[in-house]
């Protein structure tokens, strides 16, 4: 019988054997990428939201953020240096398909075959510091905007070349890769310091924060901005990496890239002053965690998943401020109650599933073509007389005209096949019935998709109302034979 349920349990959850044998790929962010397309507002909210709660954002600077005020940015006032701001946009307004151009996925699909060549040649000593020849450069530039295929890997073209090009088209894009309306948050993020016991702020960085907060403030990026992000710090990571040969540590490729991805366009280094150090350590940092950036918050990942798959547990908005220092030891009990919270959201969900998937189970029995297979699995059902799942909270309300059938496989009838099924809500004084469940269908239920990691006190009560619902079958057995003789 065991077997049997197996088999029905498998066909309920995947019917074709093929895809059985393949690997599950699995997306941590498939529902925070879904909230992102579907539905951009609400996305934001819970985004900024977050990135309030760990920087200090006042009003005009979070109006910034949100795209609701134009960015308010370094030197835009001023007057000084002004034949070098205005040969800078001379530049940059020789727009092409690619270089010039606001970033477009096309643009991307160009660029990062540069980056893929670089992948490659990431050995060369001062990359990305020593510039290229400028006739090549212009060649490959023409190339990659006029869409023609280009091989980089024909000697014809140095790493150097490469390398500057990249730079180039970074620096030519209308406004930095990181925008102008995130620059004041990556000011505030490159503050987040730690405190010291007296509550006094030090001046050493608050790494834990200033990961989550890059992870926050990344989720709101524009996507062509994010997917180009990722592939250049993931180059500018493995670039660091060899720096014992290309002699290009994080920060000596912070400095090269910085001005490109992070200043404000039209800016100089008089306009920046004390803020260069934090751009160029705040690039540093990027570089350094970028494997770690990309990754939504655990709890944006909760809550994503909530919104589509619901739960009985209502998350309030406060419930949203988690996962605060390790540091903080007055906030540790704040984090144990969030975590069982969303333990009970996750058992509740879990639950929801089980019943579907019985229903499924039933619902597959009783269209089987009439068989002593199909016999066999009805007896089946019909030897646990439970009640729902274990867990289940919904009492049915006895039924006063008739006796209604208390079996396992009477409740799942009605509840697939229409029968109707009076609820009434629990009221606050009342206590629910306890129900009676029996190892047997445990063991179903478990195999179907209920939680296999039962708490030892859970599987104890589950014990004693089998042995009561024993009791009650002996006696009732014991009647009709008393009856019958």
């Amino acid at each position: 019988s065991d077997k049997g349920h197996d088999a029905i349990c498998n066909f309920v959850i995947c019917n074709d054997s093929s895809l059985r044998s393949q690997p599950i790929i699995f997306n941590p962010d498939f529902f925070v990428e879904k909230l992102r397309h579907e539905k951009p507002e609400v996305f934001t909210e819970l985004v900024v939201s977050n990135i309030t709660r760990l920087i200090d954002l006042p009003g005009a600077e979070l109006a910034q953020l949100m795209g609701e005020e134009d960015p308010k940015l370094p030197g835009a006032n001023s007057t000084a240096s002004g034949f070098f701001r205005s040969l800078m946009s001379l530049k940059r307004k020789e727009k092409g398909v690619v270089f010039g151009s606001p970033l477009t996925e096309e643009g991307i699909a160009q660029v990062s075959q540069l980056i893929e060549y670089l992948h490659k040649n990431l050995r060369a000593e001062g990359l990305f510091r020593v510039p290229g020849n400028s006739i090549r450069q212009q060649i490959l530039k023409d190339a990659l905007n006029s869409g023609t295929d280009i091989d980089l890997d024909s000697g014809e073209f140095h790493s150097n070349d490469v390398a500057t090009l990249l730079k180039v088209f970074l620096g030519e894009l209308p406004e930095p890769l990181l925008t102008h309306k995130h620059f004041h948050a990556h000011l505030k993020i490159a503050d987040l310091t730690l405190f010291d016991e007296k509550g006094n702020k030090t001046s050493t960085p608050d790494k834990e924060r200033q990961i989550e907060a890059l992870q926050l403030l990344f989720l709101i990026l524009p996507a062509p901005n994010r997917s180009l992000l990722k592939l250049l710090l993931d180059l500018l990571y493995q670039t660091a990496k060899k720096q014992d040969k290309n002699k290009m540590s994080a920060h000596n490729l912070a400095l090269m890239f910085a001005p490109h991805i992070l200043w404000p366009r039209n800016v100089t280094a008089n306009d920046l002053q004390e803020n260069i150090t934090k751009l160029n350590n705040g690039v540093t940092f990027m570089i350094k965690h970028s494997q770690k950036l990309f990754k939504a918050p655990a709890y944006i990942r909760e809550c994503a998943r909530l919104h589509y798959l619901g739960s009985r547990a209502h998350t309030s908005k406060d419930d949203l401020d988690l996962l605060t220092s390790p540091g903080s030891k007055e906030l540790q009990p704040l984090k144990s109650q969030k975590r069982s919270r969303l333990d009970t959201c996750h058992q509740e969900e879990t639950q929801q599933r089980t019943e579907e998937a019985l229903k499924e189970l039933f619902r597959h029995v009783h269209n089987m073509p009439d068989s002593a297979k199909k016999k066999k699995l009805i007896r089946q059902f019909n030897k646990h007389p439970t009640a729902l799942t274990p867990g289940s909270d919904v009492p049915t309300s006895p039924a006063p005209r008739r006796t209604r059938s208390r079996s396992f496989s009477g409740l799942i009838k009605r509840k697939v096949l229409g029968t109707p099924v009076i609820l009434e809500r629990k009221s606050r004084d009342a206590t629910p019935e306890p129900e009676r469940v029996s190892k047997e269908n445990v063991r179903l239920l478990q195999k179907c998709g209920s939680p296999a990691h039962m708490s030892q006190a859970k599987l104890k009560s589950l014990e004693g109302r089998k042995e009561e619902s024993c009791r009650r079958m002996r006696a009732r057995l014991l009647s009709k034979d008393s009856s019958s003789l």
